[in-house]
Order: C-alpha cells, then structure tokens, then sequence
C-alpha cells in the first residue's frame, strides 16, 4: 500500500536551517510522478495549513508568503522522494511537518490530499 514517511525534523534555534524529506513508497514510478506532493504544518494550537506544494511532472512549486525565500521544495522523482530545505528557521515555524500526495494538482486544501505521512516535528527554540 501506499506510504509517505517524513524525516528529518528536530531542534533548532532560530536563524537555523533544516531538511525534511518525505519517502513515498507503494507507488510505481510511473503513477509517482502523477503525484503533485505538499507540506502541510500544524502548529500548537493552530489549524493544519498547507503552505508549500510541487506538482506532478512539470516540477512547479508554490509557497505561501510567510515561507516564501526561505523554504525550497524539490523531488527526486528516482527517489520518489521530496524534499523541503527550511533555512533561516522562526520561532513561529515550530509545528508538526506532514507531507501529503494529490493526485495530478497542487492545492493547499488537506481534503484534496489522497494520502498522508505520520508527521515530523520541528521544534524552532533559543
């Protein structure tokens, strides 16, 4: 079956850089790459929100402002891997870190998302 696995979350102070990645398996490399993946974050108390998506074969990304300049999506359709480099880190960045796969479009709505990964915590702390 399909899985989504992140990695790479942590502890890190701010102005920090970190790199999530999100493993995709049970997916042929074919239908993967049919697969727009984006990064939705829940933060203490807050809503889940997407805010960083790339979308199938064309590789187009789309952040949202607050992360814009300082957050890089790309994939590794090889891999079936997407990666997320999250430089210069903010106190408001702390969250749960959950990648999700659409099929064909990007969107920032989780109800669109066709499958989930469990979630990695990144914890931005002086």
């Amino acid at each position: 079956q399909v899985q989504l696995v992140e990695s790479g979350g942590g502890l890190v102070q701010p102005g920090g850089s970190l790199r999530l990645s999100c493993a995709a398996s049970g997916f042929t490399s074919a239908d993967y790459r049919d697969y727009a993946i984006g990064w939705f974050r829940r933060a203490p108390g807050k809503e889940r929100e997407g805010f960083s998506c790339i979308s199938d074969n064309d590789g187009r990304v789309y952040y949202t402002d607050d992360v814009k300049g300082r957050f890089t999506i790309s994939r590794d359709n090889a891999k079936k891997t997407v990666y997320l480099q999250m430089n210069s880190l903010e106190l408001d960045d702390t969250a749960v870190y959950y990648c999700a796969a659409d099929f064909s479009l990007c969107s920032n709505r989780a109800y669109e998302y066709d499958f989930w990964g469990q979630g990695t915590q990144v914890t931005v702390s002086l």
